[in-house]
């Protein structure tokens, strides 16, 4: 079979959609087919090119078996309205041209968010005479909506129509949870379109090799009990809970403790301009990490915060760094509520708080500093309930069979 998928995103870049994309396509390459990806240069969240890449009109690549073809965009930091919407306009014109001039697959696969390079695979995909399958991340435009980032609008409701015919445009539609599959068919998707393959964890890479120990001593962590956000710090993410925590526990007069946040995003450096002002020790900042160094800063954490802000389209999210924390044995602060709740809670694997509830993420930290066992109880239910069901192995075959019966499809068409 060849595949040819769209992703906005791509390693090395380590943000969801960029981790799924590759995690499928490497299996697949593995077992035979042959997969090509179009994305842009690396350069989420900053915008900053990364070392060894040059934004060029065209380059290509082999990563793992999997052939990556990247394409000019307009380089954009992941904050701001014009200039995002440049990069995703960019994209969808580089993409398209480039997904026309690749060899002709059986398949054409398209990624949100965001939903222009949904459309870019839904044109290759007319161009090519080939069936097209959308995977579904985000309701997008819904959740740029959800944070603020655009505002109810005429713009917004030809946002919201085009959204619907991209529905229409595929042949089937991938999404990765059930909360986001009762949303679609609510929306009109017939049922029978739908699959749900959700996200997963590479058990093999999130294992703890004994590099947590160093780590704590780069960031001056000590014997402090660490609470671990790891992953994107944006607009949807309600990290502002962190710095209210910090301040609470200071008030309070609780010491040893550390909140530190692994990643970047629109709004880390505003949290870390804030948190300088007020002094407040009680929460690092690491910084955009390599993914590959993710396992350690896991290992260094005694507890690891899964939070989004207090939004009601969050309650169909199944964040990934449930599955990545639970690989590792570490318990879960969870503070999303719906289907993620439902699974840590379901699993015994973490505490679950209020969205954006300073006292309760404070209560749950000391809880759990206070009562080791039920820390190590918890981190042993998160990998035995959760990270044994949400293998990228099992997932990739599973999403590898649903392309092969609509490539099959097209071929008899």
């Amino acid at each position: 079979m060849r595949v040819l998928f769209l992703s906005h995103y791509f390693t090395p870049e380590g943000n969801a959609p960029a981790t799924r994309v590759y995690e499928m396509c490497r299996r697949w390459a593995l077992q035979g087919h042959r997969v090509t990806v179009v994305t842009g240069v690396p350069n989420v969240p900053s915008g900053v090119v990364y070392e060894g890449y040059a934004n060029r009109l065209f380059q290509r690549e082999v990563v793992d078996g999997i052939e990556t073809r990247r394409v000019w965009t307009w380089l954009a930091a992941n904050r701001g309205t014009v200039r995002r919407t440049l990069n995703y306009l960019s994209y969808l014109v580089a993409a398209t041209l480039a997904g026309c001039l690749a060899p002709r697959p059986d398949v054409v696969i398209a990624t949100s968010p965001q939903f222009f390079c949904g459309w870019a695979g839904a044109l290759v995909s007319r161009f090519r005479r080939r069936p097209f399958v959308l995977e579904v991340r985000d309701l997008w435009p819904e959740s740029i909506a959800t944070v603020g980032a655009l505002r109810k609008s005429p713009l917004l409701r030809l946002l919201e129509r085009l959204e619907r015919a991209l529905y229409r445009a595929a042949a089937r539609i991938v999404t990765v949870g059930e909360g986001y599959r009762d949303e679609l068919v609510g929306r009109g998707v017939p049922g029978d379109r739908i699959e749900v393959i959700p996200n997963g964890v590479d058990r093999e890479m999130f294992q703890d090799r004994g590099g947590g120990a160093a780590l704590r001593e780069r960031y001056g962590l000590g014997d402090a009990f660490v609470c671990s956000y790891v992953g994107t710090i944006g607009m949807a993410s309600g990290l502002d809970v962190v710095l209210r925590a910090a301040r609470l526990l200071r008030q309070e007069k609780r010491e040893g403790f550390r909140f530190v946040l692994v990643g970047d995003g629109a709004i880390r450096e505003d949290l870390e301009e804030r948190a300088r002002r007020e002094g407040l020790a009680e929460v690092v900042f690491t910084g955009r990490q390599d993914k590959r160094k993710m396992p350690d800063h896991l290992a260094m954490t005694d507890a690891c915060l899964v939070h989004l802000a207090r939004k009601d389209l969050f309650r169909t999210v199944l964040p990934s760094k449930i599955f990545e924390a639970a690989a590792m044995r570490k318990p879960i602060v969870l503070g999303v509520e719906g289907r993620a709740a439902e699974l840590v809670e379901g699993a015994g694997a973490g505490i679950c708080i209020e969205p954006e509830n300073e006292r309760q993420l404070v209560d749950a930290v000391t809880r759990l500093a206070a009562d080791p066992d039920l820390a190590a109880r918890l981190g042993r239910a998160g990998y035995e309930q959760i990270a044994a069901r949400f293998d990228w192995d099992e997932l990739a075959l599973r999403y590898g069979l649903v392309v092969e019966k609509v490539a099959q499809a097209g071929r008899g068409s």
